[in-house]
């Protein structure tokens, strides 16, 4: 389905409290392809291990995949805030200093009804990966396409691997007709 197209695909291993990590069952659910590239991460506040995966496969597209503790829909992320912190009882910190306030993704993904936009990705390891990713695609001038999905953790990970599996399938669709890379940017978008 996919062809030739590259697509880094990521979500994330246990932390804190929960065992386990939806994504990473959501991950194993969708099936291997030529061009896509699947990762679970650690959850920890490494830039390195992001921009490493970014270079190593060298994606035309990235989604990332993140669990919420909350809520009953997928949640679309659209942008990251350069806000870091361990635990609410932390004073939050830059993810760069002197870097861009936030950053904006710049593929949408449609996932129908399942699915919401969200206002705030948080300031955990999930925005944490977004905005590094996001930085160093915009300082590289990379034209790649990137998205990021919160999943509740108690949703259906078959359920979650079809929808996402088929927002990628539309994904690479419409990229293969129109051939454009996007631009990371700074700037609101006007809804």
């Amino acid at each position: 389905r996919y062809n030739l197209m590259r697509i880094l695909l990521y979500g994330f291993g246990p932390y804190r409290h929960f065992k386990d990590n939806v994504t990473t069952r959501v991950l194993c659910k969708i099936p291997k392809r030529r061009g896509l590239t699947k990762i679970v991460f650690p959850v920890r506040f490494s830039r390195t291990q992001f921009v490493k995966a970014v270079t190593k496969c060298r994606p035309r597209w990235i989604v990332g995949l993140g669990q919420c503790s909350r809520g009953r829909r997928l949640r679309i992320e659209p942008r990251a805030i350069n806000r870091r912190r361990s635990s609410k009882n932390e004073k939050a910190r830059p993810i760069v200093r002197g870097g861009a306030p936030e950053l904006f993704t710049n593929l949408r993904l449609k996932l129908g009804r399942q699915s919401r936009l969200s206002r705030n990705a948080g300031d955990y390891v999930c925005n944490f990966s977004i905005y590094v990713i996001l930085e160093t695609l915009r300082r590289r001038r990379h034209g790649i396409r990137y998205g990021f999905v919160h999943i509740p953790c108690d949703y259906d990970p078959r359920k979650a691997a079809t929808l996402v599996d088929g927002a990628l399938t539309r994904t690479v669709r419409q990229g293969s007709a129109r051939r454009g890379g996007g631009s990371i940017s700074t700037a609101r978008k006007k809804t």
